[in-house]
């Protein structure tokens, strides 16, 4: 069957990487399974159509044949644990990888994205008020996940799920000067986006939003 996942016709990034099925596109190059993309626009992702695969009506949502799935991580946890590659084989490697992946997407990346709502979202002097305290919140985290690391390429031995998706996260913080204040977590994220597999779906991502016409 026909792997199909969704993406932002034109992404709010730029076609930057930073959209969610991203993490699904690498994760399925990691792999070399083969997928296909069906676009969609802003109205497109409200509709029925799309609601019925995704209720909370957002990206990405991944098809193949009877299954449908939603929300990046179950999507890229499913994948790791249909094919080799993104899991290793010995079981409590195995059960730590999956618990990096948690880490990612529940401790580490909330304050990320409530730093991005409040930049995007709210009236500028609340902004100004809170970010101060976001930007602590985030740097504790990353404080944490820094000393973990240290000097290791990756969270737990070979490279797994969890750090495609601590990867994805950080480079949320890309530009707001964060993020380098962690040399380690640098050096990290840039070995991610080293992997031929990043390399291929950034560039399949990028493609898209460059042949879109403008908003």
């Amino acid at each position: 069957m026909t792997i199909t996942i969704t993406a932002f016709e034109r992404s709010p990034d730029g076609g930057q990487g930073m959209a969610r099925d991203m993490r699904v596109c690498w994760a399925l190059e990691e792999v070399g399974q083969p997928y296909g993309v069906r676009l969609l626009s802003f109205k497109a992702m409200k509709e029925p159509a799309h609601l019925a695969l995704h209720p909370f009506g957002q990206i990405p949502t991944y098809q193949e044949g009877d299954l449908a799935l939603f929300e990046s991580g179950a999507i890229v946890f499913h994948i790791a644990e249909r094919h080799a590659g993104l899991l290793p084989d010995d079981a409590n490697a195995r059960a730590r990888a999956i618990t990096w992946m948690f880490a990612a997407l529940n401790t580490v990346e909330p304050p990320i994205v409530d730093r991005e709502v409040a930049e995007y979202l709210e009236d500028e002097t609340w902004y100004e008020q809170r970010l101060p305290f976001i930007d602590e919140r985030i740097r504790k985290r990353l404080g944490e996940l820094s000393g973990r690391l240290g000097n290791a390429d990756w969270l737990d031995g070979a490279f797994s799920a969890g750090d495609l998706l601590m990867v994805t996260v950080l480079r949320r913080l890309e530009g707001s000067g964060i993020l380098e204040e962690y040399p380690n977590l640098t050096a990290y994220v840039a070995r991610g986006k080293a992997r031929p597999a990043y390399k291929r779906a950034f560039v399949a991502q990028l493609a898209v939003f460059t042949a879109a016409p403008p908003a």
